[in-house]
């Protein structure tokens, strides 16, 4: 191909708008130092990415593959859940008395504080000391 057109590379990828995001994202890929497959001629990278596209040294769903790679923030990764594991207590007297698992919220003791004891202890709180290690001399 001399001049190649996203016209002749319609065959290799029926959709069009698909066809120059892949090629745009191989030019990309280009840009960041990807081997080439063809040879450049002088060619700047958009072209020489519709010509990989063209010739098919460079196939159209690799190329959907690592450009849905590319774009995703979080990948999900199926792990096997945790276990529930009973609790561990020093003595085994105290195993007996402990419930196992309770589906009862009843039975779950929170602490409880007031706000005017939360700021009083709040208050109390000293700011760190800086030492020389700190602020580096």
């Amino acid at each position: 191909m001399a001049r190649v057109t996203v016209e002749d590379c319609i065959e290799k990828v029926e959709n069009r708008f698909e066809l120059v995001l892949l090629a745009s994202h191989r030019a990309r890929l280009i840009a960041a130092g990807a081997p080439l497959t063809i040879d450049r001629d002088r060619d700047k990278n958009p072209v020489v990415a519709l010509r990989e596209i063209g010739d098919e040294t460079i196939t159209a769903d690799d190329l959907k593959e690592q450009l849905i790679h590319s774009l995703q923030k979080y990948v999900e990764v199926d792990e096997p859940e945790a276990e529930t594991v009973p609790l561990l207590s020093s003595s085994p007297a105290a195993a007996a008395v402990a419930p196992q698992s309770s589906s009862d919220d009843s039975a779950v003791q929170f602490d409880r504080m007031s706000e005017d004891d939360l700021l009083r202890g709040l208050e109390n709180l000293a700011p760190p000391v800086e030492t020389e290690e700190d602020t580096g001399e």
